[in-house]
């Protein structure tokens, strides 16, 4: 059986720490990413990414169906308000502190996703809020997760 989907989602370190205050139990898509959302299972990972710190701080798991919510939990850009009305319920698989979070620099040429733009553009992969990854990807990620995870205890 293949490994469940892994989907990197890009956010706000503000975004970011709304899930964490939510104990990573929900995740939202923004309103125009319905498409996506539909093909998000119970069991797919989502790893998180943080816009400004370019860095990967959490994995949480997708616990239960899609379901729509437009109750305000995540700030957002401002003058640019979104719903994030397609959402999951999800739990924490790993989460690092802060100061163990995996740059993504370090990873943007072992990536097969960022491989698709030039080196000085790997930034770019990251743009579109989320996006499915490889299991090369996903095990990459996960790997150096979980070193920074382990080098911290």
């Amino acid at each position: 059986m293949a490994e469940s989907p892994t989907w990197i989602l890009t956010g706000s370190p503000e975004n970011y720490a709304a899930t964490a205050e939510h104990e990573f139990s929900v995740i939202g898509l923004k309103e125009l990413r319905r498409n996506v959302a539909l093909q998000i299972e119970p069991g797919d990972r989502i790893v998180l990414y943080l816009t400004k710190r370019l860095a990967f701080p959490a994995s949480i798991r997708v616990t239960g169906e899609l379901f729509e919510d437009r109750t305000k939990l995540w700030p957002g850009k401002p003058g640019k308000p979104d719903a994030y009305p397609w959402r999951f319920p999800t739990e924490p698989e790993l989460v690092l502190e802060e100061a163990d979070w995996v740059p993504a620099e370090g990873l943007a040429g072992e990536l097969e996703h960022v491989r698709k733009w030039p080196a000085e553009h790997w930034k770019l992969a990251f743009q579109g809020q989320i996006r499915a990854v490889s299991e090369h990807d996903a095990a990459l990620l996960l790997e150096r997760m979980g070193a920074a995870a382990r080098a911290a205890a």
